[in-house]
């Protein structure tokens, strides 16, 4: 099952990227492969703050779900409502010059912060961001744990496009059409990072086999259009 769903992976990888001027909407083509549409382009429907928490600092500009630097007082990252636990995440997104994001899978809500609950697909502005950057902190890492094996992003304010594969044990980044990290939760190795590591006191980080997809406020500059996801069976 595994194998055969990481071949539809490649076979689809990068052929739903939108036609320009034509966002957030499924194609013939998407819905018959079973694609749907998380962010609808016009406001944040099927989305809630993590915890439930109030947040002003997500809102819909142009058709972007952009997460606002200024002018906030609530703060939280967004997660979808629903849960999902095998599938591929499409989604285009961009950075502001020195902005630090995520996206965050298989998320369980806890008193923790979601990213310590669910593996993390990092997005950062990895030439311009204030401090030097590890090489598990680029975009495209499984964040302080795999990073990425190239640097695929384009400079901020530049577009780039992600899709993520989870399936089982199995996960995937791609970033622009190159596979960055390819990993086996679970695993001794996999085990063996989460106990040196960062998340060495987070005892629930990456142990869902289902949860919420989070799109994180790092303190804003981010913008993501185009998030959709098709289910793995």
């Amino acid at each position: 099952m595994l194998f055969s769903a990481t071949i539809l992976f490649s076979a689809f990888s990068g052929a739903f990227e939108p036609e320009q001027g034509k966002d957030n909407i499924l194609t013939a083509a998407e819905k018959k492969a079973g694609w749907v549409l998380l962010f609808n382009g016009q406001n944040t429907d099927g989305w809630r703050g993590y915890n439930n928490k109030p947040f002003d600092s997500w809102q819909v500009i142009n058709g972007q779900l952009y997460c606002k630097v200024k002018d906030v007082t609530q703060r939280a990252d967004l997660i979808t409502v629903d849960q999902y636990d095998n599938f591929e995440l499409s989604i285009d997104w961009k950075v502001d010059k020195g902005a630090n994001s995520g996206i965050i899978y298989r998320v369980e809500e806890s008193s923790s912060p979601s990213h310590e609950t669910g593996p993390e697909y990092q997005l950062i502005d990895d030439e311009g961001y204030a401090q030097k950057l590890e090489a598990w902190q680029k975009s495209g890492a499984d964040y302080a744990m795999y990073p990425p094996s190239e640097i695929a992003a384009k400079p901020a304010g530049e577009l780039n496009h992600t899709t993520i594969l989870v399936n089982g044990a199995h996960v995937e980044h791609w970033l622009n059409g190159k596979k960055v990290v390819d990993y086996e939760l679970w695993t001794p190795a996999w085990q063996k990072l989460k106990a040196e590591g960062k998340w060495k006191d987070a005892k629930a980080y990456g142990l869902a086999k289902k949860g919420h997809i989070a799109l994180q406020d790092h303190g804003g500059g981010i913008w993501f259009k185009n998030v959709k996801l098709r289910k793995l069976h």
